[in-house]
C-alpha cells in the first residue's frame, strides 16, 4: 500500500469517529434537553392540575383572621380553616345580584334598624371588608356562635355578615334590588356599604 492511500485511510477513518462522536454527543443534548423539557412542563403542569387555593387565611398578630378571596369557590374549606384558626363560620358564595333570605337565625344582640346601631353591632366588628376579602376579628364570635359570610360575586363584589346565635338555616337565594343600578369600581361595594 502507498503512502496516499495509507493516508486517505486514515483520513477516512477519522472523520467517520468523529462523525460519530458528534453523533453522540447530539444525542446526549437531544436526551437531556428533552429531560429538562419534561421536567419544565411538569413544574409548570402540575399546580395547575392541583388548582391554585381559591382563598387564604392567615392569623394576623393582632389576633385577626385575614382572609384573601382569589376566587369564589371551595366554602366548605373555608369554613374548615376558619374553624381551625377558632372561629365557627357558615360561607355562602352568589351569584351577581343576589342574597340570602332574611332570617337565617338570631343576629347577637338583635336586627339593627339604623346605621349607627349597625356600626355598633357585634356582626360590624366581628368581620371588615377588604378590598379582597375579610378581616375577621374571633373575639366578637362567642360558643354556640356563627359567622355568617355571604359573598356575592361581580360585577361588584359584596359582602354580608352577621353572628348568629345558634343554629343557622340554609341560604335561600333571592333577586338582590338593594344596589340598583349603583356601584363602584369593580371590586368594590357601592359607597355607603
Amino acid at each position: 500500500m502507498r503512502f496516499e492511500e495509507q493516508l486517505l485511510m486514515d483520513l477516512k477513518a477519522e472523520i467517520g469517529a468523529r462523525t460519530e462522536r458528534r453523533r453522540r454527543v447530539t444525542r446526549r443534548l437531544l436526551a437531556g434537553g428533552a429531560v429538562a423539557g419534561l421536567a419544565a412542563t411538569a413544574a409548570i403542569a402540575i399546580p395547575l392540575l392541583a388548582g391554585a387555593p381559591a382563598y387564604a387565611v392567615t392569623e394576623q398578630d393582632d389576633g385577626t383572621i385575614r382572609v384573601e378571596i382569589k376566587e369564589f369557590g371551595d366554602a366548605d374549606g373555608l369554613e374548615q380553616d376558619l374553624k381551625a384558626a377558632g372561629v365557627t363560620a357558615d360561607v355562602t358564595y352568589l351569584k351577581p345580584r343576589t342574597t340570602c333570605a332574611p332570617g337565617r337565625g338570631e343576629p347577637v344582640g338583635g336586627e339593627p334598624t339604623t346605621p349607627g346601631e349597625w356600626r355598633g353591632s357585634v356582626s360590624y366588628k366581628a368581620a371588615r371588608p377588604r378590598t379582597s376579602g375579610v378581616d375577621i376579628s374571633p373575639q366578637y364570635v362567642g360558643a354556640g356562635q356563627t359567622l355568617v359570610l355571604e359573598f356575592a360575586e361581580k360585577p361588584y363584589w359584596k359582602l354580608k355578615a352577621q353572628v348568629i346565635i345558634g343554629q343557622v338555616k340554609p341560604c335561600t337565594v333571592i333577586d338582590d334590588t338593594s344596589w340598583g343600578d349603583q356601584g363602584g369600581s369593580e371590586g368594590q361595594p357601592p359607597a355607603g356599604d
